[in-house]
């Protein structure tokens, strides 16, 4: 018997295919290496970079909408092409019970290793993406219990130079907890989260592999 998978290609292999999702029909039963055989039997460019591929299985689940009064401990992810706001996030996550806000922003800078940067790209597959950061507020809460609001943001497409492309900020009575929470959140989410970036040079492009990222393994 077979079934049909719905194949989504990001950053580099997503410009080597020509296609960013396809419908293959495949076996029940079937390895992630066989999956990626038949993949490259569609698109040959592929293998070039197969070391470098990551496989995430992912099922799309239902969400259920809550009302969340204001002194609730709330988690705000966004992640979209607009430009971000320090004042905006800051104001999400203050609460009259807490002494600290501590934020984080990551911004593009002008140079990589002694070539002039023009602006960085990112692309992501959002539903996946998100549930990730989620995973992070979570843990966040289990090792810091009194961390009141946390907010993650993060820019897609094109981010210039000077401007943040991730922001991190979080509440917490002290501030030692807050600092400690934002420190751990932005490490986490550079290793765990599926956001792929590409740093755009004055003569050519190249998609980087975040080093802190754990996540991305060579096919079994």
């Amino acid at each position: 018997m077979s079934c049909e998978v719905v194949v989504l290609y990001f950053a580099k292999s997503a410009e080597l295919a020509g296609v960013r999702t396809e419908t293959i029909s495949v076996p029940q039963q079937i390895t992630s290496l066989q999956l990626w055989e038949e993949i490259v039997k569609r698109h040959s460019r592929l293998a070039a970079i197969q070391d470098q591929v990551v496989f995430a299985l992912w099922k799309d689940g239902i969400r259920e909408a809550m009302s969340v009064s204001e002194d609730e401990p709330k988690d705000l992810i966004k992640l979209n092409h607009e430009k971000l706001s320090a004042d905006e996030i800051s104001a999400l996550v203050v609460s009259p019970c807490c002494g600290a806000v501590s934020l984080f922003i990551g911004t593009t800078r002008n140079n990589f290793e002694g070539r002039k940067v023009i602006h960085l790209e990112y692309e992501a597959y959002e539903p996946m993406a998100e549930a990730e950061i989620k995973k992070i507020c979570t843990d966040i809460r289990l090792k810091w219990p009194s961390v009141k609001h946390i907010a993650i943001h993060h820019r897609l497409g094109s981010v210039p130079i000077s401007e943040a492309s991730v922001m991190v900020a979080i509440s917490s009575p002290h501030r030692a907890e807050s600092l400690e929470a934002v420190q751990y959140g932005i490490n986490a989410l550079k290793a765990t989260v599926p956001i792929w970036k590409k740093e755009v040079y004055e003569e050519e492009s190249s998609w980087k592999e975040n080093k802190e990222c754990f996540w991305a393994k060579t096919l079994k």
